[in-house]
């Protein structure tokens, strides 16, 4: 792994990302269905997670494809499960089913779009779907920021309304203690901090408070509304009056709608140079999903956060039996 040096102290540390993947790595790797790594791109990212001790891969696609891609690429495949399917379709529908046997405790994109993933995975009859709402998460490393920043929802739900967004919240709340770090500040963000009728969000956002305080969502602590600015800096906030253990210090921020976390997360991507590793949450089991421009870092981030919250989900299974 890339360490980090730290010239001023004149010592060596691990970075955001690396000690997500170092404490990974100390755990058993998880069992993950790969649906249709059928590129150069998605096939490498399982077989780099798979050296890295984060994952054990279950292929699943045209086994000849897979095969041509790893030997044009100079890819090492022979100990890996294949699971031959025709085209990618057929190959999201058996890799839910798989899950849906109980052969993996991951599910992971591979080349196929998203949609086709997900239509299957939101299958009412053959999919992944529980009583929660499917929502994802960026875990994203901001260079200059101290802590791993948890945006959520930027890639499923366009519109949530309040149902749907105490799931997102609850679902990014049980992401960040269960691989580890703790209980989190999460702000509810809108654009201004006042609760005002002429801003929806800004209802919403007090009322996700409200839930909190009535257990309607636990294991966080909850403040908002909250603009971007005194979310997430010490200063913005004190300027602003706001007195609160999240407020400047927020480590998860839950966005209005899809179209500003999306905006947020690829501001904070193209012009902070930041990483951003994806997981969707909400169904039977994690979701890894990696975009074509991920860097093999972030994609190994990805696959960290998932086998954390995978190892566990293990854990909580065994004790409860």
């Amino acid at each position: 792994m890339v360490l980090k040096v730290l010239k001023s102290a004149g010592t060596v540390e691990l970075s955001k990302y690396e000690r997500l993947i170092a404490a990974a790595q100390r755990e058993t790797p998880a069992i993950t269905i790969v649906a249709h790594p059928c590129n150069e791109t998605s096939l490498t990212g399982a077989v780099e997670a798979a050296k890295a001790r984060l994952i054990v891969p279950v292929l699943v696609g045209p086994q000849a494809r897979i095969r041509a891609v790893a030997a044009e690429h100079h890819m090492d495949i022979g100990s890996y499960e294949i699971v031959d399917t025709p085209h990618s379709h057929a190959s999201a529908a058996r890799a839910v089913a798989l899950v849906r046997e109980g052969r993996g405790e991951l599910l992971m994109k591979g080349s196929l779009h998203t949609d086709e993933l997900m239509r299957e995975v939101a299958s009412s009859a053959t999919g992944l779907r529980t009583e929660r709402r499917i929502s994802h998460v960026f875990v994203m490393d901001v260079p200059g920021h101290e802590e791993t920043l948890f945006i959520t929802d930027a890639a499923i739900n366009i519109s949530p309304d309040l149902d749907a967004k105490r799931d997102i919240v609850q679902n990014a709340i049980d992401l960040f203690a269960g691989i580890g770090l703790g209980e989190p500040r999460v702000a509810i963000l809108s654009a201004v901090e006042t609760v005002t009728t002429k801003i929806p969000t800004t209802i919403e956002a007090a009322a996700l408070c409200k839930m909190a305080e009535r257990g309607q969502i636990t294991g966080g602590l909850l403040e908002g509304p909250l603009a971007f600015d005194n979310a997430i800096d010490v200063e913005a906030a004190r300027i602003k009056g706001i007195n609160s253990p999240v407020a400047g210090r927020a480590q998860i921020l839950v966005v209005p709608d899809l179209e500003a976390g999306n905006m947020l997360a690829k501001n904070l991507t193209f012009l902070s140079h930041a990483d951003a590793a994806g997981i969707v949450l909400g169904a039977r089991v994690p979701i890894i999903l990696t975009s074509r421009a991920d860097s093999v870092r972030t994609r190994l981030a990805s696959c960290a956060v998932a086998a954390l919250y995978a190892a566990a989900r293990r854990r909580a299974t065994q004790v409860a039996a």
